[in-house]
């Protein structure tokens, strides 16, 4: 069995959740087991070592599982992107749109410095909407944004095209 189906098989499926006709891919059942962890850390270390990254940022809240495991296996620093109101220092943010409404991302104003080589670590890609403001938030730091790191990708919620044309998007299972 490859990597990518022992990943693949290791996600539970939930059917009408979070409301009817939705299927949740649940990670939760791939973290707890210790070889599916492996395989996921080396999976995104694979795309992403080598290629000079001073900086893993991790988006809240399962991000920050993946990407502090990547940062230190690449030899990176990890930078927290969360919701508002949860960092203690000064702070940037970047609004985004919901279906229904708008929300927002934080990180420390000092988190990273211009010119960094970052890329951006997440659980799930679905509609793009985080990814997106994560992404537009590092470049208004003066970052330069080397890519996009996923477990899963939702591709009928066409996300990966809602990114910048110019960003590499890595993604292990694919729904």
């Amino acid at each position: 069995m490859s990597s990518i189906e022992l990943v693949r098989d290791r996600i539970r499926a939930i059917k009408d959740f979070p409301i009817k006709g939705i299927i949740f891919r649940d990670i939760t059942t791939a973290i707890k087991d210790k070889e599916a962890l492996s395989a996921m850390i080396d999976y995104l270390s694979g795309e992403f070592a080598g290629k000079g990254i001073d900086y893993v940022a991790v988006i809240e809240s399962r991000g920050f599982i993946f990407g502090s495991a990547l940062a230190y296996k690449i030899g990176a620093g990890c930078i927290l992107i969360r919701k508002p109101g949860k960092l203690p220092a000064e702070t940037i943010s970047e609004e985004y749109q919901l279906e229904y409404g708008t929300d927002k991302l934080e990180m420390h104003k000092d988190a990273v410095e211009k010119g960094k080589k970052v890329i951006i670590i997440d659980d799930l890609l679905a509609t793009g909407g985080t990814v997106k403001a994560a992404y537009r938030l590092l470049k208004k730091a003066g970052a330069e944004v080397a890519g996009a790191g996923f477990i899963v990708e939702l591709t009928d919620l066409k996300g990966r095209e809602n990114l910048p044309q110019d960003l590499e998007v890595v993604t292990m299972v694919k729904y």
